[in-house]
């Protein structure tokens, strides 16, 4: 939850620096994302390629493993769907968009920002954070509840990293590794998927 509460400060800093014209012109008049995407997008790449662990995972893994990522890809996109039907102003493209996210804030809402629009990576941007504070909150429920699988679905992408300990003590050691798996499967797939629903 710390991690969450650092990034929406960042995000509210920026948002009245922006405002009140607090920062040097350079920065106020060039649209700097598309660098920040790309270094991002950089970023991602060397820490999954430097990870050993994450090829050892997947070539031990079962095939049987792969159901549970395919399963909350299909679970978040018939969501973003239903959810999409309800709000005017945003497209079944869009909201496909934003559930491709799957929890990875920082990568899918400067994404959708630079292929779409600002405001709609904003809205990217809080689906995604609160996704992630829903399964850090709500994890010891939806064991109790829905089975030890449920928070690793909740959790989507950061199942990997910041819901993993959550995970982890709640579901049991077991699922540490599944929770690892899906997290790394998804985070591979949310630049292509969020680009692909994009440009749709």
């Amino acid at each position: 939850m710390k991690n969450s509460l650092i990034i929406i400060s960042f995000f509210i800093l920026g948002i009245i620096l922006g405002h009140y014209r607090l920062l040097p012109a350079f920065v106020l008049e060039h649209d700097l994302s598309l660098y920040a995407l790309y270094l991002l997008l950089f970023l991602v790449g060397l820490l999954i390629g430097m990870d050993k662990k994450s090829f050892e995972i997947i070539r031990h893994s079962s095939l049987r493993l792969l159901l549970i990522p395919i399963g909350i890809v299909i679970g978040s996109l018939l969501g973003a769907a239903i959810v999409s039907f309800f709000l005017k102003n945003i497209s079944l493209s869009e909201g496909l968009a934003i559930g491709s996210g799957f929890g990875y804030y920082s990568l899918s809402s400067i994404l959708i920002a630079e292929l779409k629009r600002n405001s709609l990576g904003v809205v990217a941007l809080l689906s995604n954070i609160f996704r992630e504070l829903i399964t850090l909150l709500f994890t010891p429920l939806f064991v109790k509840y829905l089975g030890p699988l449920a928070p690793v679905a909740s959790g989507g992408a950061t199942a990997m990293d910041t819901t993993l300990p959550i995970i982890t003590r709640y579901s049991g050691k077991e699922y540490a590794l599944v929770a690892v798996f899906s997290g790394l499967t998804l985070t591979i797939l949310v630049p292509f998927l969020v680009s692909f629903f994009c440009y749709l």
